[in-house]
């Protein structure tokens, strides 16, 4: 557990001299995630925040929404041959009353470190297996936060990234209240697995659905990326690339703020400009 980085022999060139010495490199292991004693996903992924990973993508999958739905988490003895545990396998156990969706390996729900979930559902199975809508909530003014604060947001992030400093090779997503303020980062080789270790870590602690959070991504925007922000109720996703067409259909369609090409006092809103204080914006320019 925790082999977060490995090290390797490189051939380094540098202005045309050669040498030898060892690199640190990202770890790439697979894990498999078994709900309730039965294989439903492969992920590639970076090992640590195992149950909070396989706890988050439960809830995009649409079958753990609140922190009692989950009874546990364990890693599954006897994975290999010789009975020994690689802690590359996990096992979540819902609670006797939680009423599981049709999630079958025939579905082709495998993810990989690059692509995300591939064959994934379209935009009506999120609408409809979606457990709350993303609302402002009706006790609380709306969300609103400025460019300026989201322009901040990803040198904040960087700089709480501690293993991208020693590798140079993981993705990054961090949740940030509407004032700024960061409440919780993950990395991994997968985009998609550092939101989920992110979502998993509230459904733990009961913090579903974060519904006054902003979750920045390091990379671009895809559908995937959108769908778990949907499913963790989460209203707005920024990201420092670009999105993916149905992403900004999905964020359209669910009142998801969505905001693209944050690079410092630059970016695009694609979707819920309502949350964004263009206005104010506007007036200083």
């Amino acid at each position: 557990m925790g082999r977060v980085t490995e090290r390797r022999k490189v051939i380094r060139i540098r202005d045309g001299a050669i040498s030898a010495r060892p690199d640190t490199l990202v770890a790439e292991e697979p894990m498999e995630i078994r709900l309730n004693g039965k294989p439903i996903a492969i992920t590639m992924r970076t090992p640590g925040d195992d149950f909070a990973l396989a706890a988050g993508f439960l809830v995009s999958e649409g079958v753990l929404a609140e922190r009692r739905d989950l009874q546990n988490i364990v890693y599954c003895a006897g994975a290999t041959e010789d009975g020994s545990n690689t802690y590359n396998v996990v096992d979540v156990r819902t609670a006797p009353d939680v009423v599981l969706p049709d999630i079958t390996l025939e579905r082709n729900v495998y993810t990989t470190s690059s692509c995300g979930l591939c064959g994934k559902a379209s935009l009506d199975a999120v609408r409809t297996t979606a457990r709350w809508a993303i609302d402002d909530g009706a006790d609380a003014p709306p969300v609103r936060v400025t460019p300026e604060l989201l322009a901040s947001l990803p040198d904040r992030l960087r700089a709480a990234q501690r293993v991208f400093d020693r590798t140079g090779g993981l993705h990054a997503a961090a949740l940030f209240t509407e004032e700024g303020e960061l409440l919780d980062i993950r990395e991994d080789v997968g985009r998609h697995n550092a939101v989920d270790k992110l979502v998993g870590r509230a459904l733990q602690n009961g913090d579903l659905p974060l519904s006054r959070v902003i979750l920045l991504v390091s990379g671009r925007a895809s559908f995937e990326l959108a769908q778990k922000a949907v499913m963790a109720g989460i209203p707005v996703l920024a990201a420092v690339s670009a999105p993916s067409s149905l992403a900004v259909d999905l964020a359209a369609e669910s009142g998801l703020t969505l905001v693209g090409f944050l690079r410092g006092a630059n970016m695009n809103v694609y979707a819920g400009e309502d949350r964004i204080a263009l206005q104010a914006a506007a007036s200083q320019g």
